[in-house]
């Protein structure tokens, strides 16, 4: 069963549905011992960095979240479920992140305070909307796809991977960044799979074949 992590910060609907959709057996649970038993597990994430480690924490989750990943059991992080692993984010210098990656998050920013697509559009923080991966080939959650295949984002800050080994996709906006991390067991997008299309779909069937 793939555990998706309730801790009241997440997009669980849109996650739970997406992954009964392709036919996988998951569940939306806040308890310990489920997370514990589960095959896989899911931490979601929207919002602020310190409200969703905050709520982690107040759930008493923290700490089976990291004996989880510690397992080598499947993990999957969803944008700021990606954030989180690292050891914190620019949004709250005084608030830890769970340390699991090395690195750290930043903001989106540009030079000169602002930025431009290639037609001349203005780039906007947050970033909201469809942009192209480049995956590295042997990336387990993108096999079958194509390079330049378009997922669906929401966010103001990216991950900053201390070990460039550990950046399985990136995507350009204003400048390149990484945009999914694969280390081991543990992987993470800070695109949303859930709301990808069928592009979104196909990451989430091979994340479930990483399960088998």
């Amino acid at each position: 069963m793939i555990a998706i992590v309730d801790y009241g910060a997440g997009n669980l609907g849109s996650v739970y549905k997406a992954f009964r959709h392709i036919g996988a057996a998951a569940a939306v649970t806040a308890d310990a011992g489920e997370v514990d038993r589960a095959s896989a597990l899911v931490l979601p994430g929207v919002g602020a960095f310190s409200h969703c480690m905050a709520g982690l924490e107040a759930a008493a989750l923290t700490r089976p979240v990291r004996a989880f990943i510690r397992s080598g059991r499947p993990f999957l992080g969803i944008c700021v479920g990606m954030q989180m692993l690292f050891a914190g984010s620019e949004e709250q210098a005084a608030c830890p992140g769970l340390g699991v990656l090395g690195g750290r998050v930043a903001r989106l920013q540009f030079e000169g305070g602002a930025g431009t697509r290639a037609d001349g559009r203005a780039l906007k923080v947050p970033h909201i909307g469809w942009n192209a991966l480049e995956f590295r080939p042997e990336a387990r959650l993108f096999r079958g796809l194509s390079q330049g295949d378009r997922v669906y984002f929401v966010h103001s800050y990216y991950p900053l991977p201390e070990e460039a080994d550990d950046v399985s996709a990136t995507t350009d906006y204003g400048h390149r960044f990484c945009c999914a991390v694969e280390h081991g067991n543990v992987h993470a997008t800070q695109f949303h799979p859930e709301k990808s299309g069928q592009i979104g779909l196909a990451i989430l069937r091979n994340f479930v074949s990483s399960c088998s």
